[in-house]
């Protein structure tokens, strides 16, 4: 195999690699990091699996059911951020 080979299988394969693990969900990323701490792994790669393996579920939001601290949490929404209702124009098409 030609050197151009071997780097194109690297790129492909790396690129595989990072795709299945971005489109992987949260627990299947826990499972799989899990699995891959048994193995003897480098330093940095391990500290990585270890985070990913103590990830919780969801968008680490502490809950979708509650707020950060920061944002103020209200019935309504502010005026600021509502937008007037818009008519919807439909207009017909030329024959020609």
């Amino acid at each position: 195999m030609g050197l151009q080979s071997v780097l194109v299988l690297i790129l492909v394969v790396s690129s595989f690699i990072y795709a299945a693990w971005a489109l992987l969900p949260q627990a299947g990323r826990r499972i799989l990091a899990q699995g891959l701490l048994r193995w003897p792994l480098p330093r940095a790669f391990a500290r990585f699996l270890q985070q990913a393996a103590r990830a919780q579920a969801g968008c680490n939001c502490s809950g979708c059911d509650r707020a950060p601290a920061n944002v103020k949490m209200t019935d309504k929404p502010s005026p600021a951020t509502t937008v007037p209702a818009q008519p919807l124009v439909f207009h017909p098409r030329k024959r020609s």
